[in-house]
């Protein structure tokens, strides 16, 4: 019997990242109705950090994430739709608002190592009726026993899935294969995969994790996310189909449609492997650091690549992009061998 997949589509979430979040309605509408014609099971929108990351840390959003919900809840026809959330940014109103517009699924990311904070939310999530997923961010930077752990933890909250998500692009397929594997036989529910191709490995990621185990798959159309960009979703259905992977109702011709006709038009640069998006993967760094780091290293005249490299580091995390205007303070005020003034 083929492996069955869900192909759960992230462009207009992660997308959000490299689209500095500036999605219009109109590109909402269009986007959803293409994906939705394609078959592809869910679509997740929210602001790139989720529900309720619309802020001075994390970028203002072009249009409020809520309008841009009521858009696609008008729009599609039989897609599901799902937003993200991370504790303490967004809030169990803001999870209640969008249940209201026709959300079915909530996907409550954390920290790997911080699972207990998903808690209250997961448990929200799962009273107002939504299939619950967690999200278990920077999924390179704990050991696969580690993270079995923080998963059980979710589990154990009433997640419906759990996820390893590669949100630096730092994992190969050996990586992904060993988490997954050991997190698909130590729990009793699916597991979910979330690539980032900064180090040209999403495709192949993807596919070895499914091979481990791994039932739910994310990408995005042509890519589009933080760094350099997710794994290309039309990629992704194609491949998967080719190798006997059963992708559902997903017409992966129709996606192809859905990526070039759609969403290549609105993209504000192709998602390439450029030098700051390797040092993102090389370096374990989160992938949304990106043009943070690159708009830094322009205001200082300083390498980007440097920036990311000492966020890597430091060990930063999602919340912490303050750091990167400090960090190129620091770099700025060196000499050119590298020592400080």
């Amino acid at each position: 019997m083929a492996k069955k997949v869900r192909l759960i589509d992230s462009t207009l979430r992660d997308g959000s990242h490299a689209m500095a979040h500036q999605f219009t309605g109109e590109m909402v509408r269009d986007i959803v109705k293409a994906l939705d014609n394609a078959g592809v099971d869910t679509l997740e929108i929210s602001h790139g950090d989720g529900l309720g990351g619309s802020s001075f840390n994390y970028g203002f959003s072009k249009e409020p994430e809520m309008n841009l919900l009521k858009i696609a809840a008008e729009t599609v026809e039989n897609s599901k739709l799902a937003v993200l959330l991370l504790p303490g940014i967004g809030t169990k109103d803001d999870l209640k608002e969008a249940a209201d517009y026709g959300v079915k699924v909530a996907r409550i990311a954390t920290h790997c190592t911080e699972a207990d904070i998903a808690l209250q939310h997961i448990a929200a999530a799962k009273e107002m009726g939504m299939e619950a997923i967690g999200f278990l961010m920077m999924a390179h930077m704990i050991s696969p026993q580690e993270l079995l752990f923080q998963a059980r933890l979710m589990q154990s909250y009433g997640a419906d899935c759990v996820y390893v998500t590669d949100s630096a692009g730092a994992l190969t397929p050996d990586g992904f294969s060993e988490r997954v594997g050991l997190l698909s036989e130590g729990l009793d529910v699916p597991v979910g995969v979330h690539a980032h191709n900064n180090l040209g490995s999403a495709v192949p990621n993807s596919l070895a994790a499914v091979e481990a185990g791994a039932t739910y798959v994310d990408g995005c159309c042509a890519g589009l996310g933080a760094g350099a960009g997710n794994a290309p979703l039309e990629i992704i259905a194609a491949v998967f189909d080719r190798e006997g992977i059963d992708i559902g109702a997903v017409d992966w011709f129709k996606l192809v449609d859905a990526t070039d006709q759609t969403v290549r038009p609105i993209m504000p640069r192709p998602q390439t492997i450029d030098g700051p998006a390797l040092t993102l993967g090389y370096a374990g760094v989160y992938s949304s650091f990106l043009l943070h780091a690159e708009r830094a290293a322009k205001r200082f005249n300083v390498d980007a690549r440097e920036i990311l490299l000492e966020c890597g580091r430091r060990k930063l995390v999602g919340g912490q992009e303050d750091t990167m205007i400090e960090i190129a303070v620091e770099l700025s005020k060196r000499d050119p061998a590298g020592v400080a003034n």
